[in-house]
């Protein structure tokens, strides 16, 4: 009996641990694809490492499949479940925006002996210009502003490595304040600007940069930022960087993914503050190049009032509307009803005063009389009814049995 009920104690504790794991949440692990760009890669392995140990998520990094493959490319063929990538690439109807992240900034940094030229076309003019590696980024967008700019490949000399001959740089990152001032490939170098703040929204080049690439948008360097390289506010273009995944990527885990990073923000960027940005309040209906993930639309929207509350301040005004109605159609139907009511009083009224008009001393010419008055009521009566001027109801209904008596006994008067 004794090791019997030692036995029962023991699987009714295995049975209560039992109960306990399948009520636990299963954790999501998600494969995050490192990002080549070394401030973005810095940023990816921040993001791995704030993961909170009591979210149902879990991400690690895994490097991309091959140098030649970007990681769209990978994420698009199966590889990895998320991905970090630029607002200005093309549209993917398979690839998902998750979150925005920080921005990246587009750094024009001029090596030219003489005065920086006042236009851009003027600086890569003839110019030697590194943008990295063909392929990448920086390459891409400034291909891009050159062909903007109308301007062929004879005009332009694209160097595959920054060294001392290339004139210009075309710098394409996040704001890295050590990165500028500690590299010495950044010194004697000027920041070309777009213009100044004040032109921002005038017709000014920024804004042509910007209408000809609209996921682009305008991003002012203050002064000082970069110290000496920034004596005057530098006016240039950011696109923000995105979290993308599969649009086929699990909804749920978007929307736990999109409230993990979201509550990441200030830690993530404690030590970079300068990469924090308000994250817009309208992401919803923001440019993206890749659609937003129903995930993530399902947590933006996971406060917004549902179809009855949205509705609810309307239903109550059409229901108080509804009543009043009611109530105003039963007072004018209650008067129209008093009314009538008080015009067949009326014929009471004369019915009985004539009725009481006569008596044994009447004469037959004053009986004949009021018996015809009375009769004359009747068929004013039914005039009234026809024309729906009096109810044909019971106090009509007296009222024709009033006057019939009442001839009945005028009748009588005559007799006795």
């Amino acid at each position: 009996m004794h090791a019997d009920g030692k036995t029962a104690r023991r699987l009714t504790a295995l049975a209560f641990f039992g109960v306990l794991a399948a009520c636990e949440r299963p954790v999501t692990e998600l494969e995050l694809i490192t990002p080549v760009q070394e401030v973005d890669r810095a940023i990816a392995e921040r993001i791995v490492a704030l993961v909170d140990e009591d979210s149902d998520l879990r991400i690690s990094l895994i490097p991309p499949p091959s140098e030649s493959l970007s990681a769209l490319d990978a994420l698009q063929a199966g590889y990895g479940d998320i991905a970090f990538a630029p607002n200005n690439k093309r549209y993917r109807d398979n690839i998902a925006t998750v979150i925005p992240l920080y921005p990246s900034v587009l750094h024009i940094m001029s090596r030219k002996e003489n005065d920086t030229p006042d236009t851009l076309r003027e600086l890569l003019s003839n110019a030697k210009v590194y943008a990295g590696p063909p392929g990448s980024i920086p390459r891409l967008l400034g291909e891009q502003i050159v062909g903007d700019l109308d301007m062929t490949d004879g005009d332009v000399f694209f160097v595959d490595e920054r060294g001392l001959d290339a004139e210009v740089v075309l710098l394409y990152a996040p704001i890295d304040r050590d990165r500028v001032l500690n590299d010495p490939g950044f010194r004697d170098v000027t920041l070309f600007s777009f213009g100044k703040p004040e032109d921002i929204g005038r017709g000014s080049a920024i804004d042509r940069a910007v209408l000809l690439n609209p996921r682009l948008r305008p991003f002012v360097i203050p002064v000082g930022t970069y110290g000496d390289l920034t004596p005057e506010p530098v006016v240039t273009l950011a696109v923000d960087n995105l979290l993308v995944a599969r649009d086929n990527f699990d909804d749920a885990s978007a929307y736990d993914l999109f409230a993990e990073i979201l509550r990441l923000r200030p830690a993530l960027f404690g030590e970079r503050p300068e990469l924090f940005q308000p994250l817009d309040e309208n992401v919803a209906t923001a440019n993206w190049t890749f659609s937003l993930h129903p995930g993530a639309v399902a947590f933006l929207q996971r406060d917004e009032p549902s179809f009855i509350e949205r509705y609810s301040g309307v239903g109550e005004v059409l229901i108080t509307l509804l009543i009043g109605l009611i109530s105003g159609t039963w007072a004018v139907i209650k008067i129209h009803s008093i009314r009538r009511k008080n015009r067949i009083d009326e014929f009471y009224t004369k019915v009985i005063a004539i009725r009481d008009s006569i008596g044994p001393a009447s004469s037959a010419a004053e009986r004949s009389e009021a018996i015809a008055s009375i009769r004359a009521l009747q068929n004013h009566g039914f005039e009234l009814v026809v024309s729906e001027k009096l109810a044909a109801d019971e106090s009509f209904r007296i009222f024709v049995e009033l006057a019939n008596d009442s001839i009945g006994v005028i009748r009588d008067t005559s007799l006795g």
